[in-house]
Formats: C-alpha cells, structure tokens, sequence
C-alpha cells in the first residue's frame, strides 16, 4: 500500500520475528491486492488491513482469506457489515473483501461481535469518521491487548 512503514528493535518473543513499527503519514495509502502466500503469514491482520484500504486510493482487493469465516466471529461478514455502517465501500466476497478507498467515514454504532481484532479495528476507524461511533462489546479488545483504550487515548493525546 506504499506506506512509509521502518521496522526498529526487530527481535524474537516466544520464536516469534517482533519489531517495533514506525509509521510516517507522508503519503496517501494506495489500494493494491492482499491474497495468497501472503494470507497465512497476516490472517489476523485483516480486519486492521480493511481498515486500512478504507482510507487507500482505488480498489483494494483481499482474497484467499475463507479461513477467516472460522475465527472468533465471521470476520469478513462482520467488517464488511461494520465498515458500511461507518460509511466505506465494501462488497463481501467468498473469500474476502473488495474495499474501494476515499468514501468518508462518518460516526455510527458498530458491534465487534465480542472479537477483540474487530474491536480494535473498529476503533481506528472510527478515528478518522466524523462524528460519535458507539463500539457495542469493544471490551473484547482485552483479550489480546488488555490497555489498548488506556494506549489509544495516550497515542491520541
């Protein structure tokens, strides 16, 4: 998506490759396709990556991705559901999510359906809408990320 994204403190947690990520806003996000090797190695990240291409110029296209169907909550009905009622583009396929960048976000009640990634997805874009957004069950955010509230409003200072 041709973000200005610098990786910092790469190290391993638990075998796991971690990094601290540095994200410049110089450049609008550009659309482009998030689908098969890539899939298996980001499949929580995307619902964050919808959000993303809400904001990105053109069409972003995610395929490949029926596994997330099976997650804590059907996770491509719910933020194709849930980044409509906020305002985006979005058609719910088979496999994923067709999500055209540039619509306005405007405030909206939401509804994680008790899944902590939705929640937290949620949440940044209801950043960028206009007006009040009401998460309905965000406390699911907890569950991986347990001060997530108490980081956003430190980040939004």
């Amino acid at each position: 998506m041709e973000a200005d994204v610098t990786l910092e403190h790469v190290r391993e947690v638990a075998g796991e490759p971690v990094a601290d990520l540095r994200v410049r806003g110089h450049n609008r996000l550009k659309a482009g396709h998030i689908g098969g090797d890539l899939i298996p190695r980001l499949i929580d990240e995307i619902p964050i990556l919808a959000v993303a291409a809400a904001f990105a110029e053109g069409t972003t296209v995610i395929s490949d991705a029926a596994e997330l169907r099976v997650k804590e909550s059907d996770r491509l009905a719910v933020m194709a559901t849930q980044l409509s009622r906020l305002g985006a583009t979005v058609t719910e396929r088979p496999d994923g999510l067709e999500i055209t960048g540039g619509s306005p976000l405007h405030g909206a009640e939401v509804d994680s359906h008790t899944d902590h990634r939705i929640a937290m997805s949620l949440a940044i874009a209801a950043l960028r809408a206009t007006g009040p957004t009401t998460i309905h069950r965000a406390e699911a955010a907890a569950v991986s990320y347990p001060g997530f509230v108490d980081t956003l409003r430190q980040v939004m200072g």
